[in-house]
């Protein structure tokens, strides 16, 4: 590391890419640290998770070409499960453990989004000092949902800096979203449309063939579970992630509030808390989603018919795509505290074209949200018809 004054060259002795320059002022010494930080994590897809003979629940989180200097003789792993997971599989993972002689703790929880909370994460903790954990070299595992592996992902992060920490979705919308784990076919039909809106909104704002391949067969893909042999299925996942991972990979830590993923967070938060349970996470992202785009159709963004279509796609995904309690009151909260939490400038992912999207920041003026309100509502409003 150099230790550098701003008024000196740069000294001699480098051991690493970190600096720090100190400074001298009439208030005293101040010193400021630059070190560059590199991440990396890996994702996996694969099938067959919990067959004995595949060792990416237990080794895939590591280099390969290190892993046999760090494989310890005795291994342990503590797995978080959602409870519903663990009923559907959780003697199969003990038998998948056993099978490879881990030391093992599974601690079922059930995590729904009113369950997410505070409780949960010194729950998951206090388990986990009373298993101990090599912080280094023995990862927390989660299997479940969206909220399993937020939680677990808060609580490996307060246990020890840089706990490794593993997640396996078990739901369309985790898997798609966290971008993490292996594909399940046992989700009931609206968690599988509940999944579709997070890749219809990377469609939306990236990637046209993923809108015109889910317009032509979302429904289909539907109905068989994402499971069909056709390449449909596995091409929606893929492209997806990688759009997720193209949009997320350079900004990590969010130092940009310019993300194009925000599109649908805009009003479904502010929806989908004031009504839940009732709405799933994706449905509410969904619903913000078709109002947006009579907001960029009133902007003169979309045409008439490519909001007709993108409705459309909804619909067929079994999508809600209107909801009584997302009033011009409700939204125009949600978009002012959207900005106060936007250091004080809007930023609005919307859609110019069917996979293309930019980010406006102005703010949406009260009678284009008004009308598009009410257009959206004559349109789609079950009453109104």
């Amino acid at each position: 590391m150099v230790r550098q004054r701003e008024d000196a060259p740069e000294t001699e002795g480098k051991l690493s890419d970190a600096k720090i320059f100190e400074k001298q002022s009439s208030d005293g010494v101040s010193w400021t640290v630059v070190s560059p930080i590199v991440f990396t994590y890996k994702i996996t897809q694969c099938e067959n998770l919990l067959d004995p003979n595949n060792d990416t629940l237990l080794w895939g989180h590591l280099d390969e070409d290190h892993l046999h200097d760090i494989k310890p003789q005795v291994v342990k792993r503590f797995i978080v499960i959602d409870d519903t997971v663990h009923q559907l599989y959780g003697a199969k993972v003990k038998e998948y453990f056993d099978s490879r002689r881990v030391v093992y703790k599974i601690l079922p929880l059930p995590t729904t989004e009113e369950n997410k909370s505070l409780e949960l994460v010194t729950q998951i903790l206090q388990e986990v000092h009373d298993f101990g954990l090599d912080r280094r070299s023995e990862p927390i595992v989660a299997v479940g949902g969206g909220v399993c592996l937020d939680v677990v992902g808060l609580a490996a992060s307060l246990y020890r800096r840089r706990t490794p920490y593993i997640r396996v979705p078990t739901t369309l919308l985790a898997y798609v979203d966290a971008s993490v784990g292996a594909k399940t076919g046992t989700l009931p039909q609206r968690q599988l449309s509940n999944g579709m809106a997070e890749i219809l909104k990377m469609a939306l704002m990236k990637h046209r063939g993923l809108f015109e391949l889910l317009e032509a067969q979302g429904s289909q893909m539907l109905e068989s579970k994402l499971q069909s042999s056709d390449a449909a299925s596995a091409c929606t996942t893929r492209v997806a992630i990688e759009t997720m991972l193209e949009e997320l990979a350079p900004n990590l830590w969010e130092d940009d509030l310019d993300r194009l993923v925000d599109f649908g967070h805009l009003i479904s938060p502010q929806l989908e808390m004031k009504v839940l349970p009732a709405l799933l996470h994706g449905e509410a992202v969904n619903i913000d989603m078709c109002f947006m785009v009579y907001v960029s159709h009133l902007r003169g963004l979309l045409s008439a018919e490519e909001k007709s279509r993108v409705v459309r796609c909804m619909l067929g995904l079994n999508l809600p795509v209107w909801h009584q309690d997302c009033t011009l009151d409700l939204i125009h909260k949600a978009l002012n505290e959207r900005l106060r939490h936007s250091a004080g400038s809007p930023r609005m992912p919307l859609p110019t074209a069917l996979g293309q999207a930019e980010i406006f920041h102005d703010m949406i003026e009260d009678d284009l949200l008004s009308q598009a309100h009410h257009m959206w509502t004559s349109e789609l409003s079950p009453v109104s018809k």
